[in-house]
């Protein structure tokens, strides 16, 4: 073997690279570190204050109780059978005796390849050190072939049923997000220079923002994803004008002014997830969908939820329906006189929508006259990852802990999807806040990620029953004002846009979805995820969409079909809107019979957590 000459390289065995290792000044080091452990028991003191004061209880108890439950039954998998644990124990031995065997040859000047190497889209390991350094590339391997066996075992446990695999598949990446030494200031080679070099200022740093975000957390961490302190919803953030026209005990419905001489006949009622709130759709002007839509010609109106607190425990699905979309429409007619609208329910709030649509059908309602769904789920067979959280135990767990205050913090519902894409949305803020001791930058879409909603009980409970425990809605079982609704009865015009990457609602849910509508489905899928495959204006020539006529057969089949058009789909939604009706009438000013209520964003929007 050839010898490798790593002498003037930061991770050879020069003294030169030992010396990025070691602490230049070690009485400054010190106070430091004394200076980490005060604020180290401020973030106790800010953890232990609520609980003392009976504001708080833990309930780590119940999720821990479904891990461990989970990961016993796929240990009784493998341990069933002595042979088949024994070949599993033996696959990760070899895995580590290949490290070990080949880390030796490298410490002694040979090139040989690594045994395993991180995959080319994980950013964790682009520092040089942790293939130069034999240390750091030891344990990066190591961790490699351990999180890679772990998820071998659940992916090789035939005996799972599907739904015990999906949760170990999940708690096993979740763990291997954790332990990842990218994560820890001694196994992390930029970390560690980093320390040694500010003689562990940052330590200082990290731990104050620690004790800061509990504290604001009221005694749980409350990540810090952004600098927040730049943003003001109606300021800076949600800033189209507009008026508040109507409000509701669930609701505000804002009208937004035209910026054109004339406008759709049709009026555009959006109605988003109450999960988040609506301003998504209204970050800035550059990526608003709503001023978009304005621009188009579409007098715009939507739907801004209340965030629920204790008053609004007994607000199911039927009172957000009556008193948020059908208040809507009213709210519309009245101030446009129109009763024929475009409907637009993005996410949970198309699947709320949807339902509405099947109800209102029955009763006789017709005045929405063509639906889009921006990544929404009408059936829930593939989920996706948050059906890891929904089973009976679950969800009983969830009723008894909304019980009380009669809502789920909005906070608890952040962290799940969080966990979602921790290696994303968790780790590198942990690393980059507490051990890095570094403020985020400022970021409006975290802004508005960060700025969570509470969910009311009976509404939350609801759909996690209907919709992810037992898929009453496309099964045609779901029971509304008495009435058992069907989706077949929605025989308007639907737009169905899914995003080809997201981990909300896949693609492939929602193509499913399109089979159980009883009229025309254009299903159309976006690039990028559930946010950016959706906010994604013309003007930044970003991703792609791919169309290809009605949604039947097999997903893998349609997707190999489709044609793909580069850039944004929001012309050719204009387009299938116009093609709907394209009639215009001169721009209404907002207002019912001359009436606001206040300025756009108005103030339902405005209460945080």
């Amino acid at each position: 073997m050839a010898k490798v000459d790593d002498s003037d390289k930061p991770g050879g065995d020069s003294p030169s690279s030992v010396e990025q290792y070691l602490v230049k000044d070690p009485e400054r080091f010190a106070i430091n570190i004394a200076r980490m452990i005060e604020q180290a028991g401020k973030a106790a003191a800010a953890w232990a204050e609520p609980r003392e004061k009976g504001d708080m209880r833990d309930t780590v108890a119940e999720p821990m109780a479904e891990v461990v439950k989970t990961f016993s039954k796929l240990t009784e998998y493998w341990l069933s059978d002595p042979s088949r644990a024994l070949e599993a124990q033996t696959r990760l031995f070899a895995g580590y005796l290949e490290v070990w065997g080949k880390s030796i040859q490298r410490m002694g000047g040979e090139a040989v390849d690594d045994a395993v190497r991180p995959d080319a889209s994980d950013k964790r390991f682009l520092d040089p050190e942790w293939g130069r350094n034999a240390f750091f590339d030891f344990l990066k391997q190591a961790y490699l072939v351990t999180t890679r066996w772990a998820g071998d075992l659940v992916e090789h446990a035939d005996g799972l049923d599907e739904h015990t695999r999906h949760k170990a598949g999940f708690y096993v990446k979740q763990i291997s997000n954790a332990i990842s030494p990218s994560n820890f200031i001694l196994t992390n080679p930029e970390l560690f220079r980093e320390t040694v070099a500010s003689n562990g200022e940052n330590l200082v740093r990290g731990m104050k923002m620690f004790a800061e975000d509990i504290a604001a957390g009221k005694g749980d961490l409350k990540l810090r994803q952004a600098d927040y302190s730049g943003f003001e919803i109606g300021k800076n953030i949600a800033m189209s004008p507009g008026k508040v026209v109507g409000r509701s005990d669930v609701a505000e419905i804002i009208q937004y002014s035209p910026s054109t001489e004339k406008v759709l006949k049709r009026p555009l009622l959006i109605c988003p997830p109450w999960i988040n709130k609506f301003y998504i759709l209204d970050l800035n002007p550059q990526k608003s969908f709503i001023r978009w839509a304005v621009e188009q010609g579409h007098t715009v109106f939507v739907i801004s939820w209340i965030n629920p607190d204790q008053r609004h425990g007994l607000k199911d699905w039927e009172a957000y329906i009556r008193e948020g979309l059908q208040y809507g429409l009213d709210t519309v007619e009245q101030a446009t006189g129109e009763r024929e609208v475009n409907a637009i329910g993005y996410c949970v709030g198309g699947t709320l929508l949807a339902a509405a649509l099947a109800l209102l059908a029955q009763e006789g309602d017709h005045r929405i006259r063509s639906v889009t769904f921006f990544t929404t789920q009408v059936d829930f067979t593939h989920a996706g990852d948050l059906r890891v959280f929904v089973d009976e135990d679950q969800i009983a767990a969830l009723e008894r802990a909304m019980q009380d205050k009669g809502y789920l913090d909005g906070t608890k519902m952040a962290t799940a999807f969080n966990m979602l894409r921790s290696g994303d949305l968790i780790w590198p803020y942990v690393i980059n806040n507490y051990m890095r001791g570094k403020e985020p930058l400022p970021f409006d879409l975290l802004y508005w990620n960060a700025d969570s909603t509470r969910m009311a009980a009976a509404n939350h409970s609801f759909y996690l029953r209907n919709c992810y425990l037992e898929n009453n809605l496309s099964q045609g079982r779901m029971e509304l004002a008495g009435r058992t609704v069907s989706l077949a009865d929605i025989t308007i015009p639907v737009y169905n846009l899914a995003a080809r990457e997201d981990h909300i609602a896949p693609a492939r849910s929602v193509f499913l979805g399109c089979q159980y509508f009883g009229g025309d489905v254009d299903y159309v899928v976006a690039g990028s995820g559930h946010i950016a495959g959706v906010v994604n204006p013309p003007s930044s020539g970003k991703y792609q969409f791919w169309s290809n006529g009605k949604p039947t057969g097999d997903f893998d089949e349609w997707m190999s079909g489709a044609v793909e058009t580069a850039g944004s789909w929001w012309p050719h939604w204009q387009s299938w809107i116009e093609a709907k009706d394209d009639t215009r009438v001169a721009a209404r000013k907002p207002g019912v019979s001359g009436r606001v209520l206040e300025d756009a964003p108005g103030s339902y929007v405005k209460v945080r957590v």
